[in-house]
């Protein structure tokens, strides 16, 4: 399948042009999960990013990158957002383009029914990852019922929990993801060696992408392109397959600079820039 494109920039163009992404993650601990998402966002052509984490990490994640956009949100006990920001969610959301929930979020029964909330409810594109899954792993009887385009990133063991099947063949793995993507009418990105997309009816196989990206946090730089890539105008399974793309050429790019063995997430932010100039 060929790979799509995203549309030319005119010359008039301004920063609302290009979306606004709303990327709900990070805890005490896990602040730079959600800022590297939201990072991968702004490099991957977003046009405004906003990043709404726990109060208590809020600094932290600002203190990453200052064309970050940041929202504090109310935690619980242990740095979790906590269920009391769920009003703030709903309000930076109906600004949004496109919204990402999940990494660095941590686990809680708060946390499971908030997700549960903005999965059903968003009408805009949501990307899922991480404890965004976990989340409605707990739920799968709700995973049909969503009020707009949902891309789920999955690496195997998310999708284990998510299907309820343990010990699939990698072939088994994604016959799965296309029969509940058509079922749940969603896009699965099931992360792996040669990273299957598919919502049921299109399916596509990357072909870029390196062992040196099996390493913590590469995946919360893909949730931050797929993001980026809706906000640009890309249909779901568009967007989700560029930005597939796009990481592991970026992933590429930097092996080849440094090695496989020293590679790091943040790595592939300085080469994504690369990736698109070579796509």
């Amino acid at each position: 399948m060929p790979l799509p494109h995203l549309p030319p920039r005119q010359p008039d163009s301004h920063k609302g042009d290009f979306g606004h992404a709303l990327l709900i993650g990070g805890s005490q601990g896990m602040a730079g999960s959600i800022s590297l998402s939201g990072m991968a966002c702004l490099r991957s052509g977003a046009g405004l990013v906003t990043v709404a984490t726990a109060d208590v990490c809020q600094p932290t994640v600002a203190g990453f990158e200052p064309s970050l956009m940041t929202v504090p949100l109310p935690s619980d006990f242990k740095g979790r957002i906590a269920a009391a920001a769920l009003p703030e969610l709903k309000t930076q959301s109906a600004a949004a383009t496109a919204v990402a929930c999940g990494p660095g979020l941590g686990r809680s029964d708060e946390l499971t029914a908030l997700v549960a909330t903005l999965y059903r409810d968003l009408p805009q594109p949501l990307v899922v990852d991480a404890d965004g899954l976990n989340a409605l792993s707990k739920q799968p009887a709700a995973l049909a019922h969503h009020a707009g385009p949902r891309i789920f990133t999955p690496h195997p063991g998310e999708f284990a929990r998510l299907s309820g099947r343990n010990n699939l063949t990698r072939e088994q793995q994604c016959a799965k993801a296309a029969e509940l993507a058509g079922q749940w009418n969603v896009v699965i990105v099931l992360k792996g060696h040669r990273t299957f997309i598919t919502d049921g009816q299109q399916q596509a196989i990357n072909h870029t992408g390196n062992p040196g990206m099996a390493t913590a946090g590469t995946g919360d730089v893909l949730t931050g392109i797929v993001t980026g890539m809706l906000c640009q105008g890309l249909p779901p399974f568009e967007a989700a397959q560029l930005a597939v793309h796009l990481h592991g050429l970026a992933g590429d790019l930097a092996a080849e600079a440094m090695g496989q063995a020293s590679l790091i997430a943040s790595d592939l932010l300085h080469y994504l820039p690369k990736a698109i100039l070579r796509k």
